[in-house]
This record gives structure tokens, sequence and C-alpha cells, in this order.
């Protein structure tokens, strides 16, 4: 279980004895000792890691080559495979490196996590928004950031209704097309500002004037190669790379939206709130359970390609065990669920969640409180 956040932030519930975290850590445990498994990563996450960086950097040396200049058909399609290519690093390796569960290697973690700086984001920003606070806090209004989309979607119960959300199950989409042009440029800024206030950037033993000096010499290097060096050797317009460079973005942003709202913002999620003491019901495995949903667990194409987080729940259950287990150890938890009589949420496909979020998002925009008992 993640470790509970400064004293301001909430508290669950203490597990108890018998308690289903307890029997599903167990047998889950157990299935890797008796099988001698590692639940780290293995031959087949490696092939990946290789497909996945190839995704994004083989069609970047094209394009600084010159060779996708031959015909704007070529150059743009790079761009586009580029975005998967931000999608696949993002989902799999770079996720897993960042959550210590791709390697025992901590070094090794740590430099598979730090592709995303070289993707135009920040790690140490990452690492908190999504290892603490989301993982810890999720669906909790105030707290889990990934639910937090502003004043302009209501992603949750708790947030307040305007007049305009009744349309956000429309235009959400093309605003999720934008989140990861926002994060890339102003967003990782402010997030520093926001968590040196809370006291969080002391996770990642920074200060706040070392970490605004490294995010800004990141984002100089990232313009510098993502930019200036095609405007130099790409031999195409300025124009077309920064159009390119657009559309590549757009792909990711929407792309990762898609894999992870559904995820949480459905109908079936609890989105329990805490208690005037800060505190709350359940304990946090239960939280955990009740607040996530799986999602085409067949289909191995989707499981691959966006690193088996469409087995969200076995993912917040055990963020150190690397996704490649995701799928074997999804039958343990349901399982489990049965035997414990809590919800085991599976919605059958990828198009079925993406329709369950969109239904989600009209519902929170015309209902003040809704009640998901």
């Amino acid at each position: 279980m993640p470790a509970i956040a400064p004293k301001q932030y909430v508290k669950f519930s203490p597990m108890g004895k018998d308690s289903f975290y307890e029997s599903v850590r167990n047998r889950v445990n157990e299935y890797f000792r008796s099988n001698n498994i590692s639940p780290y990563s293995n031959t087949t996450m490696k092939i990946k890691t290789v497909v996945m960086l190839s995704l994004y950097f083989i069609p970047y040396l094209v394009i600084v080559s010159g060779l996708g200049s031959v015909s704007l058909w070529l150059f743009y399609p790079l761009w586009l495979i580029m975005g998967f290519g931000i999608v696949g690093i993002g989902a799999s390796v770079m996720h897993d490196s960042n959550h210590g569960s791709y390697t025992e290697n901590k070094a090794v973690n740590r430099l598979l996590g730090s592709v995303l700086n070289i993707l135009g984001g920040y790690s140490r920003n990452w690492k908190i928004q999504h290892n603490i606070l989301h993982h810890t806090y999720t669906n909790i209004a105030g707290l889990d950031e990934d639910i937090d989309a502003g004043a302009i979607i209501r992603m949750s119960p708790d947030k307040p209704l305007k007049r305009y959300h009744r349309y956000q199950h429309i235009y959400a989409w093309f605003l999720y097309c934008l989140m990861n042009l926002f994060w890339i440029t102003a967003k990782d800024f402010k997030l520093l500002f926001r968590y040196d206030k809370n006291n969080l950037l002391v996770k990642e033993n920074i200060t706040l004037r070392k970490a605004i000096i490294e995010l800004a010499l990141l984002k100089v290097l990232y313009v510098a190669y993502i930019f200036v060096l095609p405007i130099l050797f790409s031999g195409v317009a300025w124009y077309h790379i920064v159009t390119g460079f657009v559309l590549m973005h757009l792909i990711a942003g929407f792309s990762l939206a898609c894999i992870f709202q559904p995820a949480h913002v459905v109908e079936t999620s609890d989105f329990s709130s805490p208690t005037d003491e800060r505190k709350m019901e359940n304990y946090w495995a239960l939280h955990q359970i009740l607040n996530t949903a799986d999602f085409a667990p067949d289909n191995k194409l989707v499981c691959w390609f966006i690193g088996g987080l469409n087995f969200q729940i076995e993912h917040h259950l055990f963020p150190h065990v690397c996704h490649v287990h995701y799928p074997s150890i999804a039958k343990i938890v349901a399982k489990v669920a049965k035997e414990h009589n809590i919800p085991y949420i599976v919605m059958p496909t990828f198009g079925s969640a993406i329709a369950a979020h969109g239904k989600m998002l009209k519902m929170l925009g015309r209902n003040e409180k809704l009640n998901f008992q």
C-alpha cells in the first residue's frame, strides 16, 4: 500500500483481520513463489521495450535525416507513428519503470522512467501525481489529480456543477486531445509550485529551485531536438514540422485519456468522500477496487499495446508487479473478490469501456450529486 501523505490528506480505515487485501496479496505472492516466476519484467517485456522505443525514435531519425522530406505523405505519418510511440512508451515502459516494477535494479528503473523527460514530460512530477496522489487517493476529489480537469470537465460528483457541463460528454473528447500539449508546456511548471506548497517535492529529494532549473533545462533540450534539429536538417518547411508535432501530441493525448479515464470515471465507481475528520470509511485496497474497473480482458492486442492497463484493478492493488503478469493474477483477484462479496467490475471490450466513460460524463454533467450504490 502506498505511504500515507501528509496530515492534511485523508486516512483510510484499518484493514482488519482476514481482509480481502490480505487474502489476495497472500495468494498472488504464492502464485509467484509456486511457479518460480519473478514479478518483474520478462523476455517478452524486454522485446516490447525495444519495439515501443523504436516506434518513437526510428521515425524521428528518419525525419531528421531528411529521408522524410521525399513526400509529405511520408512525413506526416512519421509524426503519427511517433504519437503512438509516446502512448506505447508511456503506458508500458515508462509506467512500469516509474512504479519500480520493471526490474529489481533501481538504476535501470530510473533510467527507463526518465524516458518521459525525453518525450516532453517530467518524471518527478509524474511520480508524485500518479504514484502518490492517484494511486493512494483514487477518485477522491481534491486529491486525485487524474480526475481534476479544472472547471471545464466534471469528473467527480463532488465537483461543482456548471451549466455547460451538460455538454461535456461531447466536448471532453476534443479536450482530451489537448492534454499532452498542455502538460508539456504549462502544466509541469504549475505542478511544481503546487507540489512544493503541499510539501510533496521532498519525496523526490529536490528543492523547488533545483526542480525549476532541472525542468527548464529539460524543456529547452526538448525544444532543441524536437523543433530545432528537424528545422535544420529535415528539408521540410518549419510549419510542417510544427503541424507534425501538434498531430503527434493530439494522438498521444487522446489515446492516453481513452486508456486511463474509462478505468475510473464510470458509473460503477464508488467516488466515496472522507468524513469531516478527513477519514475514509473503507480501507485502502477496498477503496481501490470499488473505484476501478478492468476492460477488454481477452483482447491481447489492447493488453500488449497499453501495457496491461486494461487490468487496472490488478495494477492498483499490485503496482510493483510488472504488467505482463496482470492477465494471470486477474483470475486470482476476481476469485478472492467473489469470496469476499466485493464487486469486481470488468467491461468486455475497449469500445464498451469508452462508451461507459462517455455515459458517465453525461451523467456527471446533469446531476450535482449522484447515487452510485
